[in-house]
């Protein structure tokens, strides 16, 4: 969905005042000027996630001394770790010093402020923490690290399917998944479909400066959407505050966003259901056709996800959940650069290869280099590859489909009544074929009436074809805001609600 309720708060905050003092985002810079060079420095160090051969961390850097308007921080590895990629500075490497310099547009430092970069890495035999710290090449405090928080590991019961792949009796617990030709598999062979609800809330809360998650995501609260019967959840992500960019606020960013995600997850596979990671809100000015804001960082749906950071968003949840294969990763929530180019045959060319892209003004990263970013780091989750016009429009999707070497991946659509693929007609001229070449997952199915006739028609058409399903959204919204499912977070259905919840609960035979 491309405008959740609270856009109104971020478009009238404090986030947009800071992006509209940013005009531009240099694509390489160079240290600036040192007018005067702070006198002492602090430094936190933290390791925001690390895996077998690889990490990624955070640096938080406070001048203590006289303001500057060029920086650039130093540091040692101390146990041969070598720099992969960075942000929000321009990094490079040196035999073990690790050099990061200021970025246009945060090249200024006044005394007591201070700036967030992220990195990745790899290491072999172990990961210390790096030392000698200096700031415009003098000593600073600090350099702490912080170990990550293991992903949690909930022990869930065996699942008995139904003859049609369906759960049945208890909540069964979330299997590992696999493609086989067109359908979702467990081990054993089983299809699984997927069926739910969307939670939205981690792509809006971080970057408004509200919090993490929008309500409850408690036991109590993963618990009422198990009673559903509901067997898939797909939680909403944005990439700065995965990443831990600078523009957000310190408590919902990096380290602390990461660890609440991780926890819902495991909350999540604990109720026996599957989770779906979503890249949701991206980087990246757009001010083009259908823009859903201007500002330059992740703080609205966005065409196509960044070259810039996006890739290293999908390298760290990949390494973070790539040894479950019960997780999904769905690749970008709703791409458009059919909004942005001239033709049809651009906007494919833009979704495969990204790079630049006619009528998008950054540099894009590609379906392809995402799925690239992923099986680098050896995952083999089941991915989501989403379609044109906000996931709409399938029809170029088997002609440009990205080349996976691991054979896991999905087609998405989004399936409104607003959408111009909103009939049986179209959905089985243009999404059958597709069903019929690899598994066909509706990420999102809503409507904007407050009741639920157009979604019966989505789920029965998807019955009978043995598709999967979510429903939008696990919020409490009011429906002239956005399709909203509950109208509580103890379950309460809406009016719309009510009929993705009961027709959940007729496939299980509750």
């Amino acid at each position: 969905m491309r405008h959740p309720p609270r856009l109104s708060a971020l478009l009238g905050g404090a986030v947009l005042t800071l992006a509209s003092a940013v005009s531009a985002v240099s694509a390489a810079a160079g240290a600036g000027t040192d007018t005067a060079p702070p006198s002492a420095c602090s430094v936190v160090y933290s390791t925001v996630n690390q895996w077998d051969g690889g990490f990624q961390a955070s640096v938080s850097v406070t001048n203590n001394g006289a303001p500057t308007t060029g920086w650039h921080l130093g540091f040692a590895f101390a146990g041969g770790q070598r720099l992969t990629q960075g942000w929000n500075a321009t990094w490079s490497q040196s035999g073990a010093t690790v050099t990061a310099v200021n970025e246009s547009w945060n090249a200024s430092l006044g005394t007591g402020a201070g700036v967030t970069l992220g990195l990745l890495g790899s290491w072999s035999g172990s990961n210390p923490a790096p030392t000698d710290f200096t700031l415009n090449g003098l000593a600073c405090t600090g350099g702490s690290s912080t170990p990550p928080t293991p992903s949690p590991t909930p022990t869930t019961s065996p699942t008995t399917p139904s003859p049609t792949g369906t759960p049945t009796g208890t909540p069964a617990g979330a299997p590992e998944l696999g493609v086989s030709g067109n359908r979702l598999t467990d081990p054993s062979g089983t299809t699984r479909r997927l069926l739910g609800v969307n939670r939205s809330g981690g792509e809006y809360m971080c970057v408004q400066g509200h919090g993490i998650f929008d309500g409850p995501v408690d036991d109590a609260a993963v618990q009422a959407i198990a009673d559903w019967r509901a067997n898939t959840v797909r939680i909403t992500l944005n990439e700065e505050c995965w990443l831990g960019l600078d523009d957000i606020r310190p408590e919902y960013r990096g380290t602390a966003y990461v660890d609440a995600v991780k926890a819902l997850v495991g909350r999540v596979l604990a109720h026996g259901m599957t989770p779906v990671v979503e890249l949701h809100w991206t980087y990246g000015q757009y001010t083009g056709a259908s823009a859903g804001c201007s500002d330059v960082h992740a703080s609205c749906q966005k065409p196509m996800p960044d070259a810039q950071y996006a890739p290293a968003f999908w390298t760290s949840v990949a390494n973070t959940f790539k040894d479950d294969r019960r997780v999904v990763f769905d690749l970008f929530n709703e791409p458009y650069p059919d909004r942005a180019t001239a033709t049809t045959d651009q906007a494919w060319a833009c979704w495969r290869d990204g790079g630049t892209c006619p009528g998008i003004g950054y540099e894009v990263a590609g379906m392809q280099d995402l799925v690239d970013a992923v099986r680098a780091t050896g995952s083999r989750n089941v991915v989501l590859v989403p379609g044109i016009a906000y996931a709409n429009d399938l029809s170029g999707w088997l002609a440009h489909a990205p080349t996976d070497p691991t054979g896991q991946l999905a087609a998405a659509w989004h399936v409104y009544n607003f959408n111009s693929c909103a009939s049986e007609t179209c959905w089985t001229s243009t999404l059958a074929p597709i069903a019929a070449r690899v598994p066909l997952v509706a990420g999102e199915i809503g409507e904007n009436t407050c009741g639920h006739a157009f979604v019966d028609r989505v789920m029965t058409w998807s019955d009978d074809r043995g598709l999967s399903y979510l429903g939008w959204t696990w919020n409490t919204w009011d429906c002239s805001s956005g399709p909203a499912l509950i109208s509580g977070y103890d379950g309460t259905p809406t009016a719309y609600g009510t009929g993705l919840r009961d027709h959940l609960r007729s496939l299980t035979g509750r």
